[in-house]
């Protein structure tokens, strides 16, 4: 029997801004260009495009049917839709998958907020050694931490306050925010003296540079970009009213995402070629290190251009930051807020502290903890490796599998087309694709990553 008393989103918009904000994330801003700088530019852009709409889309519209025919959090839907069934443990991985990927990501999105109150507090300018700068503040014992409390707080504050009141609500402030600014600063890196190198770099493709490589990391890239795979869209698609349109609500957060991923490109590369002896696959050094000797660089003959860009930029990737953590920590919320039968407010806790603790314990490893080790892995990048190489992949392809091949054909119809008061054309190639497409081509990047 579904909970009729569970939260539900206001109306399309709010959907559609919240679904964004769980995919658009750090991925995009920061590790998007930096996959395109390695992988040849354009040319990565178009096959990646391709992979975002006809394979990971396909695996985000499962997550919303199964999320919307459930109306239960990720565990209860596997239950609800396939009862007595083992499909109940992808539920119980996406639980898992939520806490180790906000413990891990809240320390990055605290390094984040660190440069973001650095950059606003004139600490980014002037000409100084960058790479010693962020290496002695991860390296710091107790000066991350506060930043990876902070950040937690902020998250557990908004899921706290419910969907309507907390996740719509601030989705549908900071997502524009979010916007407003990569548009303006994109118009101050298109006016820098690189520009034109940049914009040759990322709208002319060289398909000699499309290896195989090149395809599975744009592949691996469509899918990490779009937080699919942990139950973040399952977990918001159980809020959805029943006349929500799935598949354009999908294709609208992939295009709100991919357009943010390659807007972030006509940020970053065009800054990155106005600079001589800067190179465009700097690799995770780039937002840290390598762009803040960038910005100061090239607005030299007007430093307050370079304060305000450097700091709009660290605005833009914290904010990118908590829409995405916001997802991740409202998995576990709604499972233990469903399951146990507390208060949103006191199972929101639960999470916020236990992600506290293993947050800690990822940002202790680039220091004190730096030593401890489990494969010669460091605890953050055990996490890290946990989630990105097994639990997202593999989930990915359960989920496909569920819908394409266990959930009732009846049930799959329904949710496409709103019990029928949708016409969709394209059902049954959408089908096709999460029976065989999806399931096949997460399969070889989870056998490429593992075997890599």
């Amino acid at each position: 029997m579904q909970n009729t008393n569970r939260g539900s989103f206001g109306g399309r918009l709010g959907i559609i801004l919240a679904s964004a904000g769980s995919a658009v994330g750090l991925g995009n801003i920061w590790r998007f260009p930096t996959e395109v700088g390695r992988n040849g530019g354009a040319a990565f852009i178009l096959v990646y495009l391709c992979f975002v709409f006809f394979l990971a889309m396909p695996v985000m519209v499962s997550e919303f049917i199964i999320g919307r025919a459930s109306k239960a959090n990720t565990v209860d839907s596997y239950r609800r839709l396939a009862p007595g069934k083992p499909w109940v443990i992808v539920g119980f991985l996406g639980v898992l998958g939520g806490i180790l990927v906000l413990s891990f990501y809240s320390v990055v999105a605290g390094w984040t907020l660190h440069y973001t109150i650095s950059s606003l507090a004139y600490q980014l300018t002037g000409d100084q050694d960058y790479g010693a700068f962020f290496s002695n503040f991860v390296s710091n014992p107790w000066q991350p931490l506060i930043y990876v409390a902070v950040f937690l707080l902020l998250t557990h504050f908004i899921v706290a306050r419910g969907v309507q009141a907390g996740i719509e609500r601030y989705s549908k402030v900071m997502m524009p925010a979010l916007l407003v600014i990569i548009l303006v600063l994109m118009s101050c890196s298109l006016s820098m003296p690189g520009s034109r190198e940049g914009l040759q770099f990322l709208l002319h493709p060289d398909f000699s540079k499309v290896t195989a490589s090149v395809v599975l990391s744009a592949m691996g890239q469509a899918f990490f970009s779009l937080s699919v795979g942990i139950g973040c869209l399952a977990t918001y698609a159980s809020y959805f009213q029943r006349d929500v349109p799935l598949v354009s609500s999908a294709f609208s957060v992939c295009f709100i995402d991919t357009m943010v991923a390659i807007l972030s490109g006509f940020i970053i590369f065009p800054a990155v070629f106005s600079v001589p002896g800067v190179e465009v696959d700097a690799g995770p050094g780039l937002v840290y290190i390598t762009l803040p000797n960038v910005f100061n660089m090239a607005f030299s003959d007007v430093p307050v251009i370079g304060y305000l860009f450097s700091s709009l930029f660290y605005i833009l990737l914290f904010l990118a930051a908590l829409t995405s953590s916001i997802s991740m920590h409202e998995i576990d919320t709604a499972f233990i807020h469903e399951k146990f039968h507390l208060s949103r407010p006191r199972a929101a806790a639960i999470v916020t502290a236990v992600c506290l603790v293993l947050g800690a314990a990822c940002s202790l490893s680039f220091g004190p903890w730096e030593k401890i080790q489990v494969c010669d892995l460091r605890i953050f990048d055990l996490f890290d490796y946990l989630t990105a190489k097994f639990i997202m992949p593999l989930c990915s392809i359960f989920i496909s599998l569920f819908v394409g091949w266990i959930l009732e054909r009846k049930v799959v119809q329904n949710e496409l087309t709103n019990d029928g008061t949708l016409r969709l054309r394209t059902a049954r190639f959408l089908i096709l694709l999460i029976r065989w497409v999806a399931p096949v081509g997460v399969c070889i990047i989870f056998l490429n990553e593992l075997f890599s």
